[in-house]
């Protein structure tokens, strides 16, 4: 009877360590699909200087985020359309920011269109 009982506390011991262990690789696995949807998003846009914006890109930032500085700026090609993203600092608040080549603004949810 006590072999039974040690047998059914080692089972139940390996139970919960399998249970364990798996809930932790399901884990890391959530975490690196999120790093690689996040590092696939900056591939997408190529780094470019922030001078090297076009004019009515630099036009719209100056209106509509008065007293903003673009401190870095990536440039994505889709579709024969231009596409730019900006980080931008707005009295100390940092923006991410999407501008097609006329200087429309682009809602993030629409960025892949």
């Amino acid at each position: 009877m006590k072999k039974l009982g040690l047998s059914l506390l080692a089972v139940t011991a390996m139970f919960f360590y399998t249970e364990n262990v798996n809930a932790q690789v399901d884990g890391d696995v959530d975490a690196n699909v999120e790093v690689e949807a996040h590092a696939q998003e900056k591939t997408d846009f190529k780094e470019i200087d922030v001078l090297a914006l076009p004019q009515p890109v630099k036009d719209a930032v100056m209106t509509d985020f008065n007293g903003a500085v673009t401190e870095e700026a990536w440039v994505k090609e889709k579709d024969g359309k231009t596409m730019y993203k900006l980080s931008l600092n707005v009295e100390g608040e940092k923006k991410k920011v999407y501008i097609d080549q006329d200087g429309n603004w682009i809602d993030k949810k629409d960025k892949d269109k």
